[in-house]
C-alpha cells in the first residue's frame, strides 16, 4: 500500500510511536504491531475499497501457518510492509522463528553489481544466517533446509522473463517440493502486468535469465507465475510443490504500481523499469543502458554515436561496478520524460531502440560486426536466436513482431488458466 499524502505518514508515523511506548517493556507483546500498518484513509487519499494491500500485509491469511514452524525468509530490499518495516522484522516482532534468509542476485540488501557472486554471511541487525541463492548455488540443498519447516518467498518483480528473481522462485519451489517443505508466496502487483510481449522462450536458450515458456513480458505477477509454473510441471521432473498464494487485493491487470523502494541498484525509478523490458536487450550488445550513470535503463548509447543528441559518460558507482565504456563520452537517446504520465501508455515491447542503435553502429564503424556480444547473451536474453538473426537480416518490426504471434496467442490462452485477478482486456 502506497502513502497518498504526507499527512498521511505523519499519521501513520505518530501511530507507530503510541504503539511503540504501550508495547515496549510488555512480555510477548510486539513493538511492531503489524496490524496498525494498514490504515484508514483520508479525505486525500485513495477510498479504502480501491486500495491494493500487498499479500505481506495480510497477516490473518498466513501467519496461522507459521506458528510454532521455523521459517526460512526467501527476501531482499523489497520484502517490506508499507515500504516501512522489512518484513522479517515484522515477522519476529509478531513471535514467529525466522530460521534463515535466502538471498537472491543483488544480496538482501539489494546493493549487489548485477552478475555479481553474493557470499554467505549474517544479518547484522537480527543475527540471521543470510543463505546466498546467486552463484554457486542457485537452489537450497537438502543441508541448507534441514532446519526449516515452510519457506516464504516475498519480492518485487518487474515483470520481465529475465529478471532473475523469478528463476529464484523456481528453484525455491523445487527445493520445497523435493524436501516436503511448503512454500508460501506473498503476492505483489506487477508494474509491467498491463501488457504480454516478446518471443516465447525456446528449450535450447534455458538458463537463469530465462527458465520457463513464457514471453519477454509475461503479464503475471509472481503468485500467478508460481501457480503456472506448477500447474504446468515445470519444475524438476513434473514434480508439484505445496504452494499457497497469498493474494493482493484490489489489484487488477489495469492499475498502475509505482515502486518505492528500488527492486534492483540499476531500476532506481518508475521510468527505468517500464523501459527495462525493451532495453535489457542492449545487455547482449555492445550499447550502454546508462550502468553508471544516475539514468540506468532510461537512455542508450554508445562512444561512436557522436551524432545523437544527449551525452553521458559512465562512471564506476555502487551497483555498477564496471560499467560498459568507463569514462568514455557516450552519444545516444535519453528516453524519460520529465512527467509520469503515459507510463501505462508502454504497452508493448519498444523494438526501434535496438533496431535503430544497430542502424548506428553500422554505419559508424562501417560493418555489423561486433555490435553483439561474443558471447551471443542476447540469445539467452531473448529466448531464442531468432531475434539477433532478424536484426543482423534488417527486417522490418512489423515482420518481427509477426514471427512472434502464434506462440505468443498460445501463451495468451494458457495464462488465462492462473490469472488470480482482472485482466487488462
Amino acid at each position: 500500500m502506497k502513502y497518498q499524502s504526507p499527512i498521511l505518514f505523519i499519521i501513520f508515523l505518530l501511530g507507530l510511536s503510541l504503539c511503540t511506548l504501550q508495547c515496549a517493556g510488555q512480555p510477548g507483546k510486539s513493538a511492531i504491531n503489524a496490524e496498525k500498518y494498514i490504515l484508514a484513509a483520508d479525505s486525500k487519499a485513495i477510498p479504502l475499497e480501491e486500495k491494493i494491500i500487498i499479500g505481506c500485509e495480510q497477516f490473518d491469511a498466513y501467519l496461522p501457518a507459521l506458528k510454532n514452524k521455523r521459517v526460512g525468509m526467501v527476501v531482499n530490499q523489497t520484502s517490506t510492509v508499507n515500504d516501512d518495516f522489512h518484513l522479517v522484522d515484522a515477522l519476529i516482532a509478531k513471535g514467529i522463528k525466522v530460521q534463515a534468509v535466502f538471498a537472491p542476485e543483488h544480496g538482501f540488501r539489494g546493493t549487489a553489481d548485477a552478475g555479481e557472486k553474493i557470499k554467505n554471511g549474517v544479518d547484522v541487525k537480527t543475527g540471521l544466517p543470510i543463505v546466498s541463492l546467486y552463484g554457486k548455488n542457485k537452489k537450497p540443498n537438502a543441508d541448507m533446509l534441514k532446519d526449516i519447516d515452510v519457506l516464504i518467498f516475498d519480492i518485487q518483480d518487474v515483470g520481465a522473463r529475465f529478471y532473475t528473481y523469478i528463476s529464484t522462485m523456481h528453484y525455491i519451489m523445487e527445493a520445497g517440493a523435493e524436501n516436503n517443505i511448503p512454500v508460501i508466496v506473498l503476492d505483489r502487483p506487477n508494474p509491467n502486468g498491463h501488457y504480454v510481449d516478446g518471443p516465447i522462450l525456446q528449450k535450447s536458450y534455458k538458463s537463469f535469465v530465462g527458465m520457463h515458456a513464457i514471453p519477454v513480458v509475461h503479464g503475471l505477477t509472481v503468485g500467478e507465475l508460481a501457480n503456472m509454473i506448477n500447474g504446468e510441471g515445470w519444475l524438476a521432473n513434473g514434480i508439484k510443490c505445496d504452494l499457497t498464494v497469498v493474494n493482493a487485493t484490489g489489484y487488477t491487470h489495469k492499475k498502475p504500481w509505482s515502486l518505492n523502494i528500488k527492486p534492483s541498484p540499476n531500476l532506481p525509478n518508475d521510468w527505468s523499469i517500464a523501459l527495462y523490458p525493451s532495453l535489457c536487450f542492449f545487455e547482449g550488445t555492445v550499447v550502454s543502458v546508462g550502468r553508471g550513470t544516475n539514468k540506468q535503463f532510461q537512455l542508450y548509447g554508445h562512444p561512436s554515436f557522436k551524432d545523437q543528441p544527449f551525452q553521458f559518460t559512465p562512471q564506476p558507482m555502487q551497483g555498477a561496478k564496471y560499467p560498459k565504456h568507463d569514462g568514455q563520452s557516450c552519444g545516444g537517446v535519453y528516453l524519460t520524460k520529465e512527467s509520469e504520465s503515459g507510463l501505462q501508455q508502454l504497452n508493448q515491447l519498444e523494438l526501434s531502440y535496438l533496431m535503430n542503435a544497430f542502424k548506428w553502429y553500422k554505419e559508424a564503424n562501417g560493418s555489423a560486426d561486433g555490435f553483439f556480444l561474443k558471447n551471443n547473451f542476447i540469445n539467452k536474453l531473448a529466448g531464442t536466436s531468432d531475434l539477433k538473426n532478424q536484426i543482423l537480416a534488417e527486417l522490418t518490426e512489423e515482420e518481427i513482431r509477426a514471427s512472434w504471434e502464434p506462440a505468443l496467442s498460445e501463451y495468451k490462452e494458457l495464462r488465462k488458466k492462473y490469472l488470480l485477478y482482472p485482466d487488462f482486456d
